[in-house]
């Protein structure tokens, strides 16, 4: 299983992007952290997947993880074959050629993986995470992939008896996960801006600013509540325009 104890992310000291969250997935168990833009979701993932240092709290995590990002790299000069390959050598697991056709792998499994379409890329990238024996986190897994695939993934990711954490903004039908929402939780007060333009810096590190995103030359920013006055002002005196503020 999995095991994240009050844990806290933030870069340097902007606006803290994860702050006391313990989560626990056990062996067998779907968790599908949700939320929306600026949540920390992905943030989530790529610690519970050792990716990334939390500034605080404790992590403890098995020996064999599946990672798979929203984002496959784009500079891989393997093949889809030796792709997998050398991933399982790393693991010391026979490689799964079957998990790709299973997926439905169309082309040439010996071509870089830099000629892939991202269906096939993202089929490859699945393939080698759920060669992993004790752990899946998985960032948005079905983007790319057809209805067919996506099926074949929502049963391998169900019946394979590991720890899965994943995040899905298309809401697949996934029997027995567990949602784990993060962001509205924390009560946050969300304040739509205009004419942030290079202020946006100056935006994200106030006190008080849970998650800030950059929206054209706007910003989306989630506030905690006592703070909200404060933000407001600051943002107004640094020649911000408030759009919206919703609660």
């Amino acid at each position: 299983m999995v095991r994240l104890d009050r844990i806290g992310k933030r870069y340097g000291r902007g606006p803290w992007v994860l702050r006391d969250v313990s989560l626990t997935v056990a062996p067998g168990e779907v968790v599908v952290a949700s939320g929306g833009n600026g949540a920390g979701k992905s943030t989530l993932l790529r610690i519970a997947a050792g990716l990334t240092r939390p500034t605080s709290g404790r992590v403890d995590r098995p020996a064999s993880v599946g990672y798979v990002p929203e984002r496959f790299p784009p500079d891989v000069r393997l093949s889809a074959r030796g792709y997998l390959r050398h991933l399982a050598a790393v693991r010391g697991v026979p490689a799964r050629w079957d998990l790709v056709e299973a997926l439905g792998f169309v082309g040439d499994p010996d071509a870089p993986m830099t000629t892939l379409s991202k269906g096939n890329t993202q089929k490859v990238a699945l393939a080698q995470a759920l060669a992993a024996r004790d752990l899946l986190v998985l960032d948005e897994p079905w983007s790319g992939l057809d209805a067919a695939a996506g099926a074949v993934l929502a049963d391998l990711v169900t019946a394979g008896g590991v720890a899965a954490l994943l995040t899905d903004h298309h809401g697949h039908d996934l029997p027995g996960a567990r949602e784990f929402p993060l962001g509205a939780a924390r009560g946050g007060v969300v304040i739509e801006l205009d004419r942030v333009g290079g202020r946006f810096d100056d935006v994200r590190s106030l006190d008080g600013v849970l998650a800030a995103r950059a929206v054209g030359g706007g910003a989306r920013v989630e506030v905690e509540p006592a703070f909200s006055d404060l933000v407001l002002a600051e943002a107004l005196r640094l020649g911000c325009s408030v759009r919206s503020v919703r609660s």
